[in-house]
Parts: C-alpha cells; structure tokens; sequence
C-alpha cells in the first residue's frame, strides 16, 4: 500500500532539501493522476472478487507484515491516505520506512509489543521521559521490565533479554539532551529508539546518529495544529513490518482524516519550526535576564520548546496568562504553557520525578506563532502576578 513516488530513481540519485521533501513527499504522483490536493480514502473495507488471491495476500502479511501488493485489502490492514504520511515522515527521518497509530502512546505500545513478542521485554531507558511513557514502563502494563539509568550506563545496564533502549533527546519537560551518536554505540545491537517529537527532523534525524527507531507524538509538530491525534514510528522495513502486524492486532489504526491532516502539516513543517524556533530563543533569552525566574532550560538545538523555573508561585503564572493558552500538549501554532508536575508529569513517582530535574517549581512553554512582543506582555504580566502572590 506504500505510495509509488514520481520519478523516483532521480530522487533517489539527487536528494532533495528537507523543505522540498516536507512539501512534496507523499504527494509525488498526484500531478500524473491529474490530482493537486491527496484525495481521502475513507473506506473500511475494499472489493475482490478474488478471493484466493485476497487469502494469499493477507497470508503474506501474517507473515511478514509487509505491506499488501496491489488494492487495499481492510482498513486496519492499511489506508491510502495515511501511507502518504508515512512514506512522507520515513523521507523526512530517513528513513525506510514509517508506521502511524491512533496516537503517540499506541505508537510506543506497539514497539514494547513487538520486542515482548520475541522474549525480549526489558527495556533501558533514561530520565526524563515524557509522563505517561514513564508510567508505562514502570508500570509494567505491557509486561515490560525497565532499568532506569544515565546515558553513561546504558552499556552495564543491558541484559541478555534488553529489548529496546529508549531516550527523549531533547527530552520533555526539562529539555535535556544526550549524544544520540555516543548512545547508538552503546546500544550495541539492541535498538535505540528517540522520541524526536520535541525537535523533529527539521533540527536532527536521529536515524542518521545510529537509531533504529525514530518516535513522534504526530499530535504535536507533525500536526501542528491541535486538531489531530496521532503517532508515528519512522524505522527500517523489516521493524515496520512488525509493528504493522501489532497495529493490525490490536487496532491501533490512524483514522485516515488524521492521516489526511497530518500530511498536510509536513507541507508547512519546517518553516513553522523554525518561526516558533526564533520566538523561543528570544522569549528564552529574555526570561534568562528577568530577576524572577530562577532558572531557564533551552536546548543546545534549539526548537519552540523552553523551560523554565520560576522564584514565585508557578500555579499564579499559569493562572495570570492571557494571550498564551493554559493546555497540556505542545507544538501547536498558538503558544501553549503548563506546569509538568500537577499536568505531563503528576503520574511519575514524586521523587523519581524530582531526580530527573522536574521541579515543582518549573513551568513548560510551547511556543507559538504569535508576535514574540505580545507573548513577552503577557509573560511579563503573568509573572508579575506570581510575584505579588
């Protein structure tokens, strides 16, 4: 069900910039099918009238998880309107391949799923994490096992039955970073997966640093809307073909309006991330040099992403905004802040949370794509608030 681009072998041999790929992959025989706009497939099911021929190819993706050859067989098999978004993000990661889920917790549902499947249930993985991939693991709720440790002792803490080494880089909420590269070569052959979603592939690929397997909650950049739920592994094909057949199993399919959506998201990518990226660095710049703030966390990398901890109340901060949405999630286009430890965060440990650098003290900003003087006036104004209190 992979959709064929045009003239492949050329793109292939010349590669195209990230922001031509952002605006053209998955779309690349639409002009020879007299089309502009990708058309929305929202079909469940699909005719055959042959129907040995039908049985023959859902055999070979029980075997393999291959995508189908020819039509659409059943909408939990496939959808042609979300294997545009996957061969557009595998382009934009780099990719074999990509499989997307109803969202990012089914996405890494669906990795734990198919290491447990052939034994291999521990995973070693580093703090932070995003909240709930945290509880996930420590909770043990896919049967998986974790070892928690600090990029320096990913290699001790393998075993014989690691399956999976997992890092957030820059990682949510604190925005810490690892080498992906020193990671990858501690892994050794277990696979290393990255949560990307707070960079995305516009500021690194981690695929290129030695990762096998690439994460994306699609709901936050890929969107970047705030209007579609989503996840995505970007990841060699023999690794796709396994999630693929979790994914049929379990029913953790993308709704092809959201694959719809997201596709049309990458279009606009780039030039998003780096505008919020420019608002970010100059809010992180001045919040740095503002005697009530205690500490800013901006990664090395960049991004729309800031943290930042603050000398009075954070509760005061969140409620004196007005400009800036008080919300959970992120990489919307519109400036977003919360505070990880009552919201993301609440579900891990209080004190594991504490020791991966999330304070009750720090606040999580999105930022969007509004004027940075009026987010400054209302950032201001919010503080100012906290302080009185």
């Amino acid at each position: 069900m992979s959709i064929p681009a045009y003239d492949e072998v050329r793109a292939s041999v010349t590669p195209r910039a990230l922001a031509t790929e952002a605006v053209h992959a998955g779309r690349d025989d639409l002009a020879r099918q007299g089309l502009h706009a990708p058309p929305i497939d929202l079909s469940t099911t699909y005719p055959s009238y042959d129907s040995r021929a039908e049985a023959a190819r859902i055999d070979a993706f029980a075997a393999t998880g291959a995508e189908p050859e020819g039509p659409p067989v059943y909408g939990r098999l496939g959808n042609p309107t979300v294997a545009r978004f996957e061969t557009a993000l595998a382009r934009l990661e780099g990719t074999e391949s990509a499989v997307a889920f109803a969202s990012g917790m089914a996405a890494l549902s669906a990795v734990l799923l198919a290491r447990a499947s052939t034994g291999l249930r521990h995973v070693v993985a580093v703090r932070p994490l995003y909240g709930c991939s945290d509880h996930l693991l420590t909770a043990g709720l896919l049967g998986s096992e974790v070892t928690w440790t600090d990029p320096a002792g990913i290699a001790d803490a393998l075993r014989p039955d690691t399956g999976l080494v997992l890092v957030e880089s820059p990682a949510n909420p604190t925005l810490a970073e690892v080498d992906l590269r020193a990671v990858a070569h501690a892994c050794g052959s277990v696979p290393l997966l990255v949560d990307n979603t707070f960079a995305t592939p516009v500021l690194q690929r981690p695929a290129e640093q030695g990762a096998r397997l690439v994460l994306h909650s699609a709901t936050k950049y890929l969107g970047g809307h705030g209007d579609v739920l989503a996840g995505v592994v970007a990841c060699d094909e023999e690794f796709a073909g396994r999630l693929r057949q979790v994914r049929f199993a379990t029913g953790g399919v993308l709704h092809p309006l959201a694959g719809y959506l997201l596709l049309r998201g990458l279009a606009t990518l780039p030039v998003r991330v780096r505008a919020a990226s420019a608002n970010a660095a100059e809010l992180a710049g001045r919040l740095a040099a503002d005697p009530r703030v205690a500490r800013v966390h901006y990664p090395r990398i960049g991004g729309a992403m800031v943290a930042f901890e603050v000398h009075g109340d954070p509760h005061e901060v969140i409620a004196g905004v007005r400009l800036i949405t008080p919300a959970v999630s992120l990489g919307s286009v519109d400036t977003l802040i919360q505070h990880p430890a009552s919201i993301s965060h609440r579900i891990v440990d209080a004190d594991e949370r504490r020791g991966a650098g999330v304070s009750d003290r720090l606040l999580r900003l999105s930022v969007g794509l509004e004027d940075v003087e009026d987010l400054w006036q209302d950032l201001t104004g919010a503080l100012g608030a906290a302080v009185r209190v």
